[in-house]
């Protein structure tokens, strides 16, 4: 090829001949998929020439020796293998950070609350547009995680990223994005959520022009399904609603740009070919999205609360038995029905950190001030519970099931305290009044 000229040897448009994607289904599957037919060896993974003339290279996910039902891995028949590019270089880093922050003053008790970020005034493509509001643990002990906001105007046209330090789960708020991975192409939009191993190598564009959202980046054990206990076989997310993309690759030519997160900095390295260039891959280690919708929500049919972990999506585990790393909860659409119950969540003070955003509608425990793109954060210990006007609206009402449509929170909670960084404190989001939520709710006790 020419350098410049730029072709796709299987492109999105004719993954499927209605132009639409195919996925793979099913969570933690071994998938196989092929862009060309015959380009997946036979056999065994590393011949001494793979088919086609492609390049065998495997990615691990997890140590060799891990147990075979924790060990990840990927093989991927690529046309250049990923070792060709120039040296890597510090790249600016705007507003994304990891623990330890360069500024810790923010550390607190207090409850927080942040209104979404402000429509750009700048081009920003999905990398440039990533803002941390808080992160515990650390990238380089294999512990904790980072919440961050995205918000983008721009598609990655000449550039590529991948992140060293932990897996990014993405919550699409406003706008589809359309994510080409190594493995192939996705597409999340809002109600949806995408994952993105660590070391994936990825690129973002945007059918709507505009995005906006949340991102989890995990630093600990990858996300997996949780554990059902009395549940049973079924409920919650089911392993089959996953879908992981199918081989699509990119056969391009022309002066490029790697970006990677490393030890919580930035580093960018030039390219002269597109790295999404895999023919085939197989394996268990890949990208994959998750339609929320999809969520068999369980709850209580006679009275008082389930515990919120019942609507855990993914989970971390910790090193401590039964306390997640992290876990990606979820409040969907459901009925209500409980008896004699006050139904909104109860004021609660937790050993957990909990980090809630609002994808779309109105939450049932603040129905002023959390508006979606915004986000609260309420820390181990820290009180927290309904509004005074949600209290005294919940304590009265007639309790005749009731249909919880149009909305859609979610909550990133972990056992190990979030620390916002500087740009959450003095970025100008921050509600200075959160607190006063709270500050009208009277005393009802009555003296026997």
């Amino acid at each position: 090829m020419t350098a410049g000229k730029a072709t796709r040897a299987r492109d999105v448009a004719d993954q499927a001949a209605d132009g639409k994607l195919q996925y793979l289904s099913g969570f933690g599957n071994h998938h196989s998929t092929e862009a060309v037919p015959g380009a997946l060896p036979v056999g065994q993974n590393s011949p001494q020439k793979a088919p086609l003339g492609l390049y065998a290279e495997q990615l691990s996910g997890s140590a060799f020796t891990a147990p075979r039902h924790e060990n990840l891995r990927s093989w991927l028949y690529r046309i250049r293998p990923s070792v060709l590019h120039s040296k890597f270089k510090p790249h600016e880093k705007g507003l994304i950070e990891s623990r330890p922050f360069d500024c810790e003053k923010a550390i607190t008790p207090e409850q927080l609350r942040w209104n979404p970020l402000p429509a750009l005034k700048d081009e920003k493509n999905f990398v440039e547009g990533i803002v941390t509001i808080a992160g515990n643990g650390d990238s380089a002990s294999v512990r904790g995680s980072a919440v961050h906001l995205y918000s983008a105007n721009q598609s990655m046209s000449d550039s590529f990223f991948y992140n060293a330090d932990g897996e990014l789960l993405i919550v699409p708020r406003g706008g589809t994005l359309k994510i080409g991975t190594e493995f192939g192409t996705m597409t999340a939009a809002p109600g949806e959520i995408a994952v993105i191993p660590r070391g994936v190598k990825f690129k973002v564009d945007l059918p709507d022009g505009t995005a906006d959202g949340y991102m989890l980046e995990n630093y600990g054990p990858v996300l997996r399904l949780p554990e059902l206990g009395p549940i049973g076989a079924n409920g919650l997310a089911n392993p089959r609603d996953f879908l992981a993309p199918c081989a699509a690759y990119e056969d391009i030519e022309q002066p490029l740009l790697l970006i990677t997160k490393y030890q919580g900095k930035l580093f960018s390295a030039a390219l002269d070919h597109s790295p999404l260039d895999v023919v085939a891959w197989h394996g268990n280690y890949f990208p994959y999205k998750y339609d929320l919708s999809r969520f068999n929500a369980v709850n209580t049919v006679t009275f008082d609360h389930s515990d919120p972990s019942i609507f855990t999506v993914l989970t971390s585990p910790s090193e401590i038995a039964g306390t997640a790393n992290v876990d990606f909860v979820i409040f969907p659409p459901r009925w209500l029905v409980a008896e004699h119950t006050f139904r909104p969540p109860y004021y609660h003070r937790n050993c957990m950190s909990e980090y809630m955003g609002l994808i779309y509608g109105v939450y049932d425990a603040k129905e002023e001030g959390f508006v979606a793109g915004g986000g609260s954060l309420h820390n181990q210990m820290s009180a927290h519970g309904p509004d005074a006007a949600t209290f005294e609206k919940a304590s009265s009402v007639d309790l005749k099931p009731q249909r919880m449509d149009n909305t859609l929170a979610f909550m990133f909670e972990s056992s190990l305290v979030y620390n916002p960084t500087e740009f959450a404190i003095t970025g100008g989001i921050l509600q200075a009044d959160y607190i006063d939520c709270w500050s009208g709710l009277p005393r009802h006790f009555q003296s026997p």
